[in-house]
C-alpha cells in the first residue's frame, strides 16, 4: 500500500462537537431538512413551548409576528422561562434553556405532566439555527433579557425594566447560512395556528403580518367540536351539531368530536399531545373498535339488523365521517417510519372504553340522528358487496398475465416495476402519438377518452362502473379502496398527460380526485406526475426550438435574436397538434422532459381542496375561484 492510499483511523479522527456545533452541523435530524418545511418547523419549536405553559393552565394568550424581514416574534403569558442560576449548569436557567440540547421541563422534572415536544430540543435549535436569538422574560417583577448569535451567549441575562406581567418572547432571525431560502408563507403557518386552537380550547392564537397589515385570530371555545365543523363546512352534514365525547382515566385525557356528512369518503384526524399522528396508532385503533361495536349493537337491539343479518363493517360506519380524536397523556410513545404513531397499548382500552359509553348513550338520546347514521351505513354495506362483485372484474392476477387487461392499453414489455410508467394520455389522437413515440420496453400509454366520472360524488359500486376508470385500476394492479395494495403497482410512475388548455386541467383534476380518494398511497408516496408539455414551438432557420411557458418563450426569442420574417411560433393548443417524434423530444425523453410530482404535505388541506373544487356546494368552489383568480398563470379563453 502506498504512502498516498492510507488512511490514518486514530484518535485524531473523532470529532466532539460541542454545545449546539452538531445541530448547525446536521440540522435536518433536528427539523428536518432545511427547506421551507424546517424554516416553518422553528415556529413551530418555540410556540410548542408556549402551548406547554397552556397545557399546564398558566397560558392564555399566544402572539406570533412575521416581521418585513422575515425574523419572528412569539410571545406568550404563561410564567416566563425561570431565571434563577440552575444548580447543576451554574449559569442562568434561561440560558440553559437556549443553549443546551434536551433541557427543559419534559424529563420527569415535574415542569410539566404533559407536553406536545418530543425530545425537549425546540429553543435551543431555534438558537442554534438563527443568525440572531433575543429573549426577555417577564417574572418576579422584572424584565430580563439575553441574546444569542448562532446559539452562543453574546450577553448575559440582564434586568432592563420592571413589570409585574409575566410570560416569555422570543424574537429569532432564522440563519441565511442554514436555510434554503428565508421566506414565511402565512398559510403554512395559519394552517398550524388554527389546529392548535381547536386542539387547546380557550387558547387566543394571534398570527401578524407585518408585510402586508394582515392579522387573524384563532380562538375556539368548542376546541375539536369547532374543528369538526369547520372540517366540514363545505359539506352537507347529516346531523348539526357534532356528537363531543370526552372522559379522563388516571393521567389520560381522551376528547372526540365526530360528525356525519353526505359524501362517501372518512376522513379521521388523530392527535396525541398537540402532535398529529399521521400514521395512527392506538387511540385509533381504540376509537374504530368500539365505534363499530356500539353501532352494531344499536341496529339489532331496534330491530334495523336482523338477528341472521351479517354486521355492518367498520368501513361502512365510517362512511361520510369526519372525526378528531385527541388524547394527551404523560408519557406518550411514538413509533412508526416517521415517529407519528402512538404505540402507548393501555391507550386502545381506555379511549375504547370513553368512546362506547358516549356513542352509547347519544344513540339513545338522539334516536332520529341515529336512523339516519344507520341506514347510510346499510347504503354503503350494500354498495359495497355491489362494488366486491365489480371489483373482481378490475383484478390484475400478476405483473407477468396480461390475458386480462384493457384493450387500449399499450403495456411496456419490462416488467420491473421500478423502472416502468404508465402515461394516462387524453384522447386516441394524442395516444396514438404516444404509442408511436415512446420507449416500449419502460413506457406503457393508456388513452382516456373525455373527462372521466366526478368520484367525489359517488360510491364505489358506480365508480366501477365506469370503463376508464375500470381499465386504470386494471392496468396499475394495485386494487382499489381499501384493497389497495401499493406492493403490486405495475408502474412506478404514473404520469398525467393532458393538454395545456382549461379542459386539460379539469381532466388533471379528476384524476387526481380519483387517486387521493381511492388510491391514496400512490400519491402520498409520490408514484404520481404531471407531464409538461411544450406551449409553443419555434422555427427559425429551418431549427425547432420549444418554450414551456410565456416567460420562456420570451427568453428563447431573445436568444435567437428576437422575431423576424424567418421566425415562425406555434402555439399548441393540444397534444394532437405534435407528431411522435416531437412528443417524444419534448415531453416523454426522460433526458429531456419536465415532471411535475404530485405531493400531499398536509391531508387536511388536500380533503379540503377537493371538496371544494369536486363537491356539491357551489359557493364555496365561487370563492376560491374568485380568491385564486389573480394567481392563474396560464388560462385558454
Amino acid at each position: 500500500m502506498t504512502e498516498e492510499k492510507k488512511q490514518i483511523y486514530d484518535e485524531s479522527q473523532i470529532q466532539v462537537l460541542e454545545g449546539l456545533e452538531a445541530v448547525r452541523k446536521r440540522p435536518g435530524m433536528y427539523i428536518g431538512s432545511t427547506s421551507s418545511r424546517g424554516l416553518h418547523h422553528l415556529v413551530y419549536e418555540i410556540v410548542d413551548n408556549s402551548i406547554d405553559e397552556a397545557l399546564a393552565g398558566f397560558c392564555k394568550n399566544i402572539d406570533i409576528t412575521i416581521h418585513e424581514n422575515n425574523s419572528i416574534t412569539v410571545i406568550d403569558d404563561g410564567r416566563g422561562m425561570p431565571v434563577g442560576i440552575h444548580p447543576k449548569m451554574q449559569k442562568p436557567t434561561v440560558e440553559v434553556i437556549m443553549t443546551v440540547l434536551h433541557a427543559g421541563g419534559k424529563f420527569g422534572g415535574g415542569g410539566y405532566k404533559v407536553s406536545g415536544g418530543l425530545h425537549g430540543v425546540g429553543a435551543s435549535v431555534v438558537n442554534a439555527l438563527s443568525e440572531l436569538c433575543e429573549v426577555e422574560v417577564k417574572r418576579e417583577g422584572h424584565i430580563w433579557k439575553q441574546v444569542y448569535k448562532r446559539g452562543k451567549a453574546i450577553t448575559g441575562l440582564e434586568i432592563v425594566g420592571d413589570s409585574d406581567d409575566h410570560g416569555t418572547k422570543t424574537h429569532f432571525q432564522p440563519d441565511s447560512d442554514i436555510f434554503d431560502e428565508i421566506e414565511y408563507d402565512y398559510d403554512t403557518l395559519a394552517q398550524r395556528l388554527r389546529e392548535l386552537a381547536f386542539l387547546n380550547k380557550g387558547i387566543k392564537i394571534t398570527l401578524n403580518d407585518d408585510r402586508n397589515n394582515k392579522k387573524e385570530v384563532f380562538h375556539y371555545e368548542g376546541g375539536i367540536k369547532s374543528f369538526v365543523a369547520y372540517l366540514n363546512r363545505n359539506k352537507e352534514t347529516v346531523h348539526k351539531e357534532p356528537i363531543y365525547i370526552e372522559g379522563k382515566k388516571d393521567d389520560y385525557s381522551v376528547e372526540i368530536a365526530i360528525q356525519y356528512n353526505d359524501s362517501y369518503a372518512e376522513n379521521i384526524f388523530s392527535f396525541a399531545n398537540n402532535i398529529d399522528t399521521v400514521e395512527g396508532g392506538t387511540h385509533l385503533a381504540g376509537f374504530k373498535s368500539a365505534l363499530t361495536r356500539v353501532f352494531n349493537d344499536y341496529a339489532k337491539k331496534f330491530g334495523i339488523l336482523k338477528e341472521n343479518d351479517k354486521n355492518l363493517s367498520g368501513e361502512d360506519i365510517r362512511e361520510g365521517l369526519t372525526a378528531v380524536i385527541s388524547v394527551k397523556l404523560t408519557d406518550p410513545q411514538f413509533e412508526g417510519q416517521t415517529k407519528t404513531k402512538l404505540g402507548n397499548s393501555e391507550v386502545r382500552g381506555i379511549v375504547d372504553s370513553i368512546v362506547g359509553e358516549g356513542v352509547s348513550v347519544f344513540l339513545e338520546e338522539n334516536p332520529q340522528i341515529s336512523k339516519n347514521v344507520v341506514d347510510k351505513a346499510l347504503m354503503a354495506a350494500r354498495a359495497r358487496e355491489a362494488a366486491r362483485k365489480a371489483r373482481e372484474l378490475t383484478r390484475r392476477k400478476s405483473v407477468l398475465e396480461s390475458t386480462s387487461l384493457p384493450g387500449k392499453l399499450a403495456d411496456c414489455s419490462s416488467k420491473d416495476p421500478l423502472e416502468c410508467e404508465i402515461y394516462l394520455v387524453e384522447g386516441d389522437s394524442a395516444g396514438g402519438s404516444a404509442k408511436q413515440g415512446r420507449n416500449r420496453r419502460f413506457q406503457a400509454i393508456l388513452p382516456l377518452r373525455g373527462k372521466i366520472m366526478n368520484v367525489e360524488k359517488q360510491r364505489l359500486d358506480k365508480i366501477l362502473g365506469y370503463e376508464e376508470i375500470r381499465a386504470m385500476i386494471t392496468a396499475f394492479g394495485g386494487g382499489i379502496g381499501k384493497d389497495f395494495d401499493i406492493e403490486k403497482i405495475r408502474y412506478n410512475r404514473i404520469i398525467i398527460m393532458t393538454d395545456a388548455d382549461v379542459d386539460g386541467a379539469h381532466i388533471r383534476t379528476l384524476l387526481l380526485t380519483f387517486f387521493y380518494r381511492y388510491m391514496k398511497e400512490l400519491v402520498e408516496q409520490g408514484h404520481i406526475y404531471i407531464a409538461q408539455p411544450p406551449l409553443y414551438k419555434v422555427t427559425k432557420n429551418k431549427k425547432d426550438s420549444y418554450a414551456y411557458s410565456d416567460k420562456e418563450l420570451e427568453r428563447l426569442l431573445q436568444e435567437l435574436g428576437g422575431k423576424d420574417n424567418n421566425t415562425n411560433i406555434q402555439r399548441y393548443k393540444g397534444l394532437g397538434e405534435m407528431d411522435a417524434a416531437q412528443l417524444w423530444e419534448t415531453t416523454m425523453n426522460p433526458e429531456e422532459r419536465t415532471l411535475l410530482q404530485v405531493t400531499v404535505e398536509d391531508a387536511m388541506a388536500a380533503d379540503e381542496i377537493f371538496t371544494i373544487l369536486m363537491g356539491d356546494k357551489v359557493e364555496p368552489r365561487r370563492e376560491f375561484i374568485t380568491e385564486n383568480a389573480k394567481k392563474v398563470i396560464n388560462l385558454d379563453i
